[in-house]
């Protein structure tokens, strides 16, 4: 009996060797040679790429900018964020359900310790009295499960693979909020740079007003100047305040990604200097492929749903059980741990699945289109990976010659003002070419803090867009 109980034992793990359903294999993608909209300028040494293995911290990048305020930022927005603090819980989950099918690969055992006591009465067979019986027991129940066709090995790698995906996904979140952190941070740096311009320029003309009004009383200037030059100065008003309103809401929305309540938080004001922002070599692109978590999440949930074939293929083929019972059995209790108290039991369970009504074969035609959703979504990402880098990397270019064009423009801009002034004070053109000429210095400076502000966003999103980094 044993050597046939181990001559199956070992046949079934010969046969446990093999995994029905398809080895993965990740797809083929052709990978541009070069970005389309790169430009090869600025020291590549100033930056380092992120390591390509998800489970790699994407680094504090954002100190590539050197701005003190926004490190501080940064530091709440990776400790407090509640998104990253609940894709952390997501990932811890996922690498918990990551070991319940390798616990599937052990036998299980179980200890029952039980007592019974039983009575009966000896009427029934003409006698008198009765019979009373004591039974105890101390068994071992062992079960283990053969993994003949490699369903539960197959649940396992799909398992593994589902918690290396919420591995890039805790990834993902946590770059995508330090990197919308730093845009809206420099959006608002931008915001209060075009409240300045907004406060100066009512200041002159406040100032311009009190003229104007003297020049009306004495019979030097007109009702329709007074009433330009009031309006004027009323909508750099109202303007300021539209400014204002859309600094406050960046403002409340930076409070949410660090964590805090808006009413409990500020950033103080200041300007956003008019300095390049840093330069971050995009490489090539099959190297963006690797530091995209996005890219890395998709890939291996494509990876876990062609193992969740094997599992539902495996649903339609027999499966073995091993079980055994060990332990102690006794009518008296001082009896119970002895040498003839000792039973045992041991032998195999066969399933073979017969009719489930189509039930395992529908299983099986779900999981393979799922599988093909997930190739389908990871060619997507990886296209999407494509376009925002050349779109972040077209920005970046357009944006470095409008700044350069608007540049001019302020100059411009401000010599006609300079110019219309002393103009002015001569007498040979009306005040309302004053206003109209300071009216497109106010409108050239505002410009070019938005210009400011985006250059610095765009660099952002093509950290964000080439997977992170550090210096």
């Amino acid at each position: 009996m044993i050597p046939r109980l181990l001559a199956s034992g070992a046949l079934a793990a010969l046969v446990a060797g093999c995994a029905v359903g398809p080895n993965y294999r990740r797809p083929a993608l052709e990978a541009p040679a070069a970005w389309k909209e790169a430009q090869q300028t600025a020291d590549p040494s100033l930056w380092q790429d992120a390591r390509p293995q998800d489970a790699q911290p994407r680094g504090a990048w954002w100190e590539v900018f050197n701005d003190p305020e926004l490190n501080t930022l940064e530091v709440q927005v990776v400790h407090a964020n509640y998104s990253v603090e609940a894709a952390l819980a997501r990932l811890d989950r996922a690498r918990a359900v990551a070991r319940l099918p390798k616990a599937d690969l052990l036998p299980t055992l179980e200890m029952n310790p039980a007592y019974d006591h039983f009575q009966r009465s000896l009427g029934s067979f003409g006698g008198a009295g009765s019979l009373t019986n004591d039974d105890f027991r101390v068994p071992f129940d062992l079960s283990y499960e053969v993994d003949l066709w490699g369903k539960v090995r197959r649940s396992f790698e799909a398992a593994q693979a589902e918690a290396q995906a919420s591995q890039a996904a805790y990834e993902t979140v946590l770059l995508s909020v330090t990197a919308e952190a730093a845009r809206t941070y420099f959006l608002l740096r931008a915001l209060d740079t075009e409240l300045e311009a907004l406060r100066k320029t009512v200041e002159l003309r406040r100032e311009a007003l009190d003229i104007i009004n003297q020049r009306v009383e004495v019979g030097l200037a007109s009702e329709l100047e007074r009433a330009r030059v009031t309006a004027e100065v009323k909508t750099a008003e109202a303007e300021s305040f539209d400014v204002e309103r859309q600094r406050t809401e960046l403002e409340h929305a930076l409070a949410v990604l660090c964590g805090r309540a808006a009413s409990e938080f500020s950033v103080p004001v200041t300007h956003l200097e008019d300095n390049p922002p840093p330069h971050v070599p995009p490489g090539i692109p099959s190297r963006a492929l690797e530091r995209r978590t996005d890219v890395a999440e998709a890939e291996r949930l494509m990876a876990a749903a062609n193992a969740r074939i094997g599992v539902a293929t495996a649903a339609s083929f027999p499966s073995l059980t091993l079980t055994g019972s060990g332990g102690w059995q006794s009518a008296k209790l001082e009896d119970l741990i002895t040498a003839d108290s000792v039973v045992w039991s041991i032998g195999p369970t066969l399933s073979v699945p017969l009719f489930a009504g189509g039930r395992n074969l529908a299983n099986l035609k779900a999981v393979r289109a799922d599988h093909e959703q997930t190739v389908a979504e990871y060619r997507r990402r990886v296209l999407v990976a494509f376009q925002e880098v050349e779109d972040a990397l077209a920005a970046i270019r357009l944006l470095a010659q409008q700044h350069e064009a608007q540049a001019d423009v302020v100059d411009a801009s401000r010599h006609a003002a300079s110019l219309s002034l002393n103009r002015y004070t001569q007498g040979l053109v009306s005040f309302l070419d004053v206003v109209d000429a300071e009216r497109g210095r106010l409108e050239a400076e505002r410009q070019a803090a938005r210009i400011r502000g985006q250059r610095m966003a765009a660099t952002i999103l093509l950290i964000k867009a080439l997977g992170g980094g550090w210096t």
